[in-house]
């Protein structure tokens, strides 16, 4: 099976980590590695899961950080269990709020935030199923008496 992982850049990768242990609950899995000028050339993060890589930027490598004065290529969307108190927590922690807890059927639950390193984040918390009615199918026509 395929699969596709994010590798952002950010101006300041130890800042990033404990921002993101802090507020996303992610967990680093792969150890920042520090490169001669003292920057973090690469690091892996998950939340439940869902990983992303990592860097400092990289002028020669043409590897820079979201530049503030455009709009965003890439959204980095999360599933999570809680959209509102996810949006809480890094509202609290200095996101910006782009579009606050809403339901969006069939998608979910929604919020999207940019963090302090300029990246936009989409929180999705699916919705619970619907549970169906009980129709006429679902109640026997009579039930024998015990004999």
């Amino acid at each position: 099976m395929a699969e596709l992982t994010p590798y952002i850049c950010v101006a300041d990768s130890r800042a990033a980590i404990e921002w993101y242990r802090e507020h996303l609950g992610a967990a680093v899995t792969v150890e920042p590695i520090v490169m001669d000028d003292g920057h973090i050339g690469h690091c892996e993060l998950a939340v439940d899961g869902a990983r992303w890589m990592m860097s400092d930027a990289f002028e020669s490598a043409g590897v820079a950080p979201p530049d503030p004065g455009r709009g965003n290529a890439v959204t980095l969307h999360l599933t999570v269990t809680d959209v509102d108190a996810l949006c809480r927590r890094v509202q609290d922690a200095g996101a910006t709020i782009d579009r606050a807890p809403e339901d969006n059927p069939p998608i979910g639950r929604l919020a999207v935030f940019h963090d302090p390193f300029g990246h936009r984040w989409f929180l999705n918390q699916p919705l619970p199923e619907p549970v169906p009615e009980a129709g006429p199918e679902s109640v026997p026509e009579s039930v024998p008496e015990p004999d």
